[in-house]
């Protein structure tokens, strides 16, 4: 009689039961179990090798690992073959591997919490390793140096703490370690130096003690940026921070414990790097050689017991070190006073002194008065008229030859004087190369170029055929006119080659008028992105480095030279005029103070009776991201810093060819709504360049190194810390450096 067998087994997985029912025999017993030994042998030797790799099961156990469950795991299931489509994982075929291995971990901005597990130290291909701005608690396990491909280690902003493991420093390809704004705690390690192809080592904002180590630093030689800023170091600055011949940006040793004179080694290092050493116990006289020459006061703040230049404190006596053999310990023996013949005579020389100086004085007061009385020639010479041109004073010829734009003081004094105290209806010409009638300013022909919170600004041709772009201001500020005059003669000094020249002004009681140079070939935002629905440029490299050099020139002249050090407060693209030659000139500035006297809301007539139309403008002003961070807070005062940040994101424009302007109505894939935000999270990433450089640029293969000097220049420019940002004069330095 048959009987009823049931034999029931499961998967290896355990969770999928399989139940077979059969009827058999005693005869065909033998047989079937045999045949299901086959099955079993089948299922359990084909099956593992269904299951996930051996970098699937060290990635499982970074999500083992994790307090809460997280959105980034999300695809993570262990189901899987391969890890390799998984979210935030990176693989690359390997050769002499049949499968391809995990390359890169990505998980920045998560919100995750947990810790870092050993089993990361077990995928041996892992180059690049990005937990940053997370929760991530605990220590950095000592078997990540396992991972011997690792070359890039991106764990800042966590809450991890204990000290850097010394295993560590035995990663042969290391060449990226950011541990800033952890806990981390302990001593800088000294076998860093074995980590010969670091180039950046930032451990900023943690709790590390101790001495800077001295013999780590010669053996550095490729180290791009040193940040140890925000920790408990103490001790001296080693001399050795001297031989890093790669840095560049900033060293920033700020907000320490450090004590001791600041080692002149340091002024060996290359121009381009930028001093952080605020607020420590440094004391001493500044080091006066090579790079320190370019340092501003910001870097030495903090320092009580610091002096020299550029701070204002003087080395006296006082300040100056005294040791027990130094010369200023030994007894000194006092002089005898000075005999009664010597004060005598040093008597009458003073007096002497006194009488030469009153007569000078005398003899210049009697000079200017007839000077004053005398017929001044004040003639300018016209656009298109011969040089030398000869006007008549009182029958004596005097004659008018080209002067450099330096010798333009003393006319230009004489029309502020002749100015003064008119103000109604006049026009009131700044420069001696510009003549030209108000009558004639209202005959000539003009159209509209554009309107904006600065104005309304026309282009009008001359009779003499020269144009002039002519800003027309609010019709406020009737009562303050010698305000107005005194702010656009400041503007008016102004003379540079890379900013636009003021050449006159007009002031009633209706209308304010500003005519200054016109440039011919639009601006930087044109040339870059197009107008009116044409296409761009296509700038060369060439070219837009130019752009970019004449801009940085510019706005360090205004910066460091201008008669009032002005602030601009708008850079950006369409603030950068260019002429012909793609010769940039900075527009615009200086105007925020003339706006508040005059107001920004001319009529929408045409002034001085409809002499120049008005066209409104249908395009309405979009919102820029130019702006500093701490620009966008109301009531802030502008600052030079932050026209730094602004020229940092003209730069990374000029680079990428993308705006960092979005509008909510369009969308396009050249908008990026925070360009500096996407340009670091691509260099943290290690993006290959392509992915950000502007398109057109790839074909100039030759200028890879010149392009990522700029982009280097334009991420300094754009640090949060306005203290962290370089001076103007220091960019463009750093800017003419690149490509000569």
């Amino acid at each position: 009689m048959p009987s009823s067998s049931v034999l029931t087994f499961l998967f290896q997985n355990g969770c999928v039961p399989i139940t077979i029912h059969f009827k058999t025999n005693m005869t065909h017993s033998l047989f079937l179990f045999q045949f299901l030994v086959f099955i079993f042998h089948v299922l359990f030797t084909f099956i593992p090798a269904l299951s996930l790799s051996s970098d699937g099961l060290a990635l499982l156990a970074l999500k083992s690992a994790i307090d809460q469950p997280s959105s980034a795991f999300s695809d993570w299931n262990d189901g899987d073959v391969t890890p390799c489509a998984w979210s935030g994982i990176v693989c690359a075929n390997i050769s002499g591997e049949e499968d391809p291995r995990v390359v890169g971990i990505s998980l920045a901005g998560k919100s995750i919490s947990g810790y870092l597990p050993s089993e990361l130290g077990t995928l041996r291909f892992l180059r690049r390793l990005n937990l940053h701005d997370n929760a991530f608690s605990g220590v950095l396990p000592a078997q990540l140096s396992n991972a011997t491909a690792l070359h890039s280690l991106f764990l800042h902003r966590n809450n991890l703490s204990g000290p850097i493991p010394h295993s560590l420093c035995s990663l042969p390809r290391l060449q990226n370690l950011d541990l800033s704004e952890n806990a981390f705690s302990g001593h800088i390690p000294d076998l860093l130096g074995n980590c010969k192809n670091l180039q950046r080592l930032i451990v900023a904002g943690n709790r590390f003690s101790g001495e800077i180590p001295a013999g780590v630093w010669p053996e550095l030689q490729n180290l791009l940026q040193l940040d140890l800023s925000a920790n408990e170091l103490t001790g001296s600055i080693p001399d050795e921070i001297g031989t890093l011949v790669s840095l560049s940006g900033t060293l920033n040793l700020s907000f320490n414990h450090l004590s001791g004179k600041i080692p002149a080694s340091l002024g060996k290092l290359p121009a381009t790097v930028s001093f952080d050493f605020r607020n420590n116990n440094l004391s001493g006289e500044i080091p006066q050689t090579g790079s320190f020459s370019n340092q501003g006061p910001t870097a030495f703040l903090g320092n009580p017991n610091l002096c020299g230049f550029p701070l204002r404190k003087s080395c006296s006596g006082s300040d100056r070190d005294f040791s027990p053999g130094s010369d200023q310990n030994k007894p000194v023996h006092r002089s005898k006073g000075l005999s009664p013949g010597l004060i005598i005579l040093i008597s009458a020389a003073d007096a002497a002194v006194v009488a030469f100086i009153g007569l000078v004085i005398v003899y210049v007061y009697w000079k200017k008065k007839d000077d004053e009385n005398a017929c001044s020639c004040i003639r300018r010479r016209k656009f298109g008229e011969e040089k030398g041109s000869v006007c008549f004073c009182g029958g004596f010829p005097c004659v008018s030859g080209e002067k450099s734009d330096d010798d333009d003081d003393d006319d230009e004094d004489y029309e502020v004087e002749a100015a003064e105290g008119e103000g109604e209806g006049e026009l009131v010409r700044i420069d001696k190369g510009l003549s030209f009638e108000l009558d004639e300013l209202l005959r000539a022909s003009a159209y509209v170029l554009g309107k904006s919170g600065l104005g309304i600004v026309y282009k009008v041709v001359l009779g003499n055929g020269v144009p002039v772009a002519v800003r027309r201001l609010g019709e406020g500020g009737e009562q303050r006119y010698k305000e107005f005059a005194a702010e656009v003669m400041a503007i008016g000094k102004v003379k540079h080659p890379n900013v636009v020249r003021l050449r006159a002004y007009y002031w009633a009681h209706d209308e304010k008028l500003l005519i200054s140079d016109f440039i011919s070939n639009g601006n930087l935002t044109h040339a870059l992105r197009g107008r009116n629905g044409q296409p761009s440029t296509n700038l060369s490299w060439s070219t837009r480095l130019k752009i970019a050099k004449g801009t940085a020139r510019g706005l360090a002249y205004l910066h460091e030279c201008s008669p009032r050090k002005f602030v601009h407060g708008d850079i950006k693209p369409s603030n950068i005029l260019l002429d012909n030659e793609f010769q940039p000139y900075i527009s615009d500035f200086g105007l925020n103070r003339l706006i508040s006297i005059t107001g920004n809301n001319p009529s929408t007539g045409g002034f001085m009776g409809g002499a120049l139309p008005y066209m409104k403008s249908s395009q309405k002003e979009r919102s820029d991201n130019y702006k500093a961070p701490e620009a966008r807070v109301p009531g802030c005062r502008p600052t030079q810093k932050w026209d730094v940040y602004s020229f940092g994101v003209v730069l990374l424009e000029i680079l990428t060819g993308r705006s960092p302007e979005s509008s909510p109505t369009t969308s396009t894939s050249m908008e990026v709504p925070d360009l500096v935000r996407w340009v670091r999270k691509g260099f943290d990433q290690e993006s290959p360049l392509s992915e950000m450089v502007d398109p057109s640029l790839l074909q100039e293969v030759r200028v890879k190194k010149e392009v990522l000097a700029v982009f280097h220049v334009a991420l300094a420019c754009t640090e949060g810390d306005p203290e962290a940002r370089p001076r103007m004069k220091t960019v463009s330095e750093n800017l003419d450096k690149i490509g000569t």
